[in-house]
């Protein structure tokens, strides 16, 4: 018993030891097998160093309140979100390229990206306008629930494909006004001959109503009422439009915003560039351009009010209805329009097809929720 006891005690040292002297072996293993992993280069990191430069022109002037700050911000959110991966330089109208010739230049791949408006390319694309904005129209709302949970992106994004572009909504200012007038609009007749600068299907429907329609950039606009060149101009609202000075050069608001009931801006991306972009940064532009849509709008709401009591109480603006005749003339003129472009035009046909389904869609729900909502808040 005393031998047996005798030799238990150094065996069990002995496995101590053992045991301690393996797991130190493992430690040191595990410890060179990290530091070697640690000296390879992480699986993807050339990717995640790469970085991008892009140019982004505008249709706007260089840091315009609403409009103008949009794409600034856009540039601002990629750069954040990327962590410097992409970075966007934005270029106000004619910086780099003229105000109207965003389209051109992003399509042709001198630059990456730009930001304006659809329906400045009617032109080039008859069914374009539908993605901005038309006479009697959706409103901001209803556009944004349309372009992306009713296919109207989809069909933005292929109408768009053969000129090498991606759109994306960036930026909408809800409903606007009808605009600045230096004559009173009184009836149907006040139209004859009055020059509007007004772009899209509004211009046409101005045209074909008596007035002559003018399309020139925001940044044209003062001097040429001023001077008249034009007997009056829409713009946005009053937010921009105090920005802008228009009530030092005109008498007369008009409202309402029949011409843009809910104009979508855009964000348009060189196809190739953008496919040239790993894909989390391709994710990131989508990203922060759905934000910057809803901003706009948000930013929109908040400061057109104040805006409008400013140009009334301060100014001395005369804030004046368009007579329901007028508005009645102005809404046969589009719908025919409407009508005879789907006839000669299968793409306009079939986008405009999308778009009236889902407008009566949503204004059916509508009527028993926004538009109910407004009458019961006006409840004495």
């Amino acid at each position: 018993m005393t031998q047996t006891t005798g030799n238990y005690y150094p065996a069990v040292i002995l496995g101590l030891i053992a045991a301690l002297v393996a797991v130190f072996a493992l430690y040191v293993v595990e410890r060179a097998g990290a530091a070697a992993v640690q000296s390879l280069p992480a699986a993807g990191s050339a990717r995640q160093e790469a970085q991008y430069q892009w140019k982004m022109v505008t249709t706007w002037p260089k840091n315009f309140p609403g409009l103008g700050a949009a794409p600034e911000n856009f540039a601002r959110s990629v750069a954040a979100m990327s962590n410097g991966r992409l970075q966007i330089k934005v270029y106000g109208a004619n910086e780099l390229v003229p105000a109207l010739g965003v389209f051109d230049a992003v399509s042709s791949g001198s630059v990456e990206a730009g930001h304006g408006a659809a329906y400045y390319w009617k032109g080039k694309i008859a069914a374009a306008p539908l993605f901005t904005s038309v006479p009697f129209g959706i409103n901001a709302q209803e556009m944004n629930g349309w372009l992306h949970y009713g296919g109207g992106l989809a069909l933005w994004r292929e109408v768009y494909a053969p000129f090498n572009l991606v759109p994306f909504a960036a930026g909408n200012t809800g409903v606007q006004m009808a605009g600045w007038f230096n004559r009173e609009i009184n009836s149907v007749e006040d139209l004859k001959g009055l020059k509007m600068r007004i772009p899209g299907y509004g211009g046409e429907v101005w045209t074909r109503a008596g007035g002559t329609a003018v399309n020139i950039p925001g940044g044209e606009l003062y001097t040429a009422l001023q001077t008249g060149v034009i007997d009056a101009t829409e713009w946005v609202g009053p937010y921009n439009d105090l920005a802008f000075g228009f009530h030092q050069v005109a008498k007369y608001y008009y409202y309402p915003g029949w011409q843009e009931p809910g104009p979508t801006l855009e964000l348009i991306v060189n196809k190739t560039a953008l496919e040239s972009l790993p894909a989390d940064l391709q994710a990131i532009v989508e990203v922060a351009a759905r934000a910057a849509n809803q901003d706009m709008l948000d930013e929109y709401t908040a400061r057109n009010n104040a805006a409008l009591t400013e140009l009334i109480d301060t100014h001395g603006v005369q804030v004046r209805r368009l007579p329901d005749d007028v508005l009645r003339t102005l809404r046969a003129t589009a719908e025919q329009i409407y009508r005879e472009t789907a006839q000669s035009d299968p793409v306009f046909a079939r986008v405009y097809r999308a778009y009236r389904e889902f407008a009566e869609q949503s204004q059916a729900y509508h009527r028993v929720s926004e538009q109910a909502n407004y009458d019961i808040r006006n409840l004495r």
